[in-house]
């Protein structure tokens, strides 16, 4: 409802409150901290969204289901591989697909159903357990190790909202750039050029990106304002970034007005925002093995003069 005919977008920082002057300490004390806020409008239900994940949802259709099965709480749920449920909080649902069992981040995880961190709630029951938790010395103030466990332990109507399309965790650095590559390499299973469902951002109105004579790109991303002389294959390329020549880019994100200078080589890394790869310089690994940590990071407006590669190699 980003019009403001009806409502609108507020940006609400996380700030000190009270005596003790404490900042969150939790998903859920985020959301108390901020009771007096929600409760102005007066909702019948909250929908609480995690914000490093990337997917496309119409929660329209998971507010029906909610409505429909008469939830206290809903949570849309993916399947994921048995060998990363461990990262999520993994959950058990009946025939009915009500929630029967839910553990955080489980050593041995009970099923391949993680929660996507997408939860509606009744306004009245999500206040009531708030306060609660609140009240307890022991909790963590969080959703999946405290709010899920106390409502499933008082058998409070928790279900399931099935999803069944492109989401991505982009809690860690090798997950971020892997959602990146899947914009190149993957580009059937998040279409962002879908023509029903647009995004929307702030173009920074610079000229078209320039290739030279001898620029040589292969399956990535341009964005406008950049100049290319040397090779980029495989790779997001963002606004204002200057590649040049015999420089080679590959398997990599390269952050507005960064530059590598020439002779200069970049293989599976990200590089932020004004960074200098100074001329004939190399970071990152050629080849790399995920789950390894290897995708090499270069900061903002860092000037790099000497080779660089993830895991100190």
């Amino acid at each position: 409802d980003l019009d403001r005919m009806d409502g609108g977008l507020s940006i609400l920082p996380p700030y000190t409150a009270g005596k003790t002057g404490e900042w969150y300490k939790g998903t859920a004390h985020a959301i108390y901290q901020n009771i007096k806020y929600i409760e102005q409008y007066e909702p019948e239900y909250v929908l609480i969204l995690s914000g490093d994940h990337i997917y496309k949802m119409n929660y329209n259709k998971m507010l029906e289901f909610h409505k429909e099965k008469e939830a206290d709480l809903t949570i849309a749920h993916i399947n994921v591989p048995m060998e990363e449920a461990h990262r999520f909080g993994i959950l058990n649902t009946d025939e009915d697909l009500r929630i029967v069992e839910f553990l955080e981040k489980p050593k041995n995880p009970i099923s391949t159903k993680a929660s996507m961190g997408i939860y509606i709630f009744n306004w009245r029951v999500l206040r009531e357990y708030l306060i609660r938790d609140e009240a307890n010395p022991e909790s963590e103030k969080d959703f999946g190790k405290n709010i899920i466990p106390m409502l499933l332990e008082e058998e409070k109507k928790i279900y399931a909202f099935p999803f069944e399309g492109y989401w991505k965790d982009v809690g860690t650095i090798e997950s971020l750039w892997e959602a990146n590559m899947d914009l190149i390499k993957a580009r059937e299973a998040f279409d962002i050029d879908d023509k029903t469902w647009r995004i929307y951002y702030r173009h920074e109105g610079r000229l078209p990106q320039f290739l030279g004579e001898h620029a040589d790109v292969q399956s990535s991303m341009i964005s406008d304002g950049t100049l290319v002389f040397g090779q980029v294959k495989d790779s997001i390329i963002s606004s204002g970034v200057v590649i040049a020549e015999d420089a080679v880019v590959k398997d990599s994100i390269i952050m507005q007005n960064a530059t590598i200078e020439k002779g200069a080589s970049v293989y599976h890394s990200i590089v932020a925002e004004g960074a200098v790869i100074k001329a004939g310089v190399s970071i990152g690994h050629e080849k790399i093995e995920l789950g390894k940590d290897m995708i090499t990071v270069i900061g903002r407006n860092e000037v790099v003069t000497e080779p660089k590669k993830a895991g100190g190699c």
